[in-house]
């Protein structure tokens, strides 16, 4: 496996980030790590934009209801401003692959999009 690179490392730490619980309740602290044209296709099927998400995250009080990274992050750098990353995470049963493009902007590096797909264990 390549090494990873500063921008590979800077992103999965701002996604390591957005899955701990204490700053998914922050707006402030989820609005930061989100690109103003943020966008994902949930789990559930369900298409998010920014604001849908710091809504919901903020709301959620029960901090066992964030997935928990359950397979180890890897990531690519696309381009000089673009990086890839991909995981798979375990909440209650519910296994999902995920992937996110993270881009670098003038704030830093922020989370472009995310995909959220599940999978049964045994049927990667």
């Amino acid at each position: 496996m390549p090494e990873q690179g500063p921008a590979v490392e800077a992103a999965i730490e701002r996604e390591l980030r957005l899955l701990d619980p204490e700053v998914g309740r922050s707006p402030e602290l989820v609005g930061a790590l989100l690109h103003p044209d943020f966008h994902e296709f949930g789990v559930s099927g369900r298409h998010w934009d920014r604001a849908s998400v710091i809504e919901m995250l903020a709301s959620t009080t029960d901090a066992g209801a964030r997935p928990s990274v359950t397979s180890p992050v890897t990531g690519v750098q696309l381009a000089p401003d673009l990086v890839h990353l991909t995981f798979d995470t375990e909440n209650d049963g519910r296994h999902a692959h995920r992937s996110s493009l993270w881009r670098r902007t003038e704030d830093g590096w922020q989370l472009y999009f995310h995909q959220g797909t599940p999978f049964s264990p045994g049927t990667k």
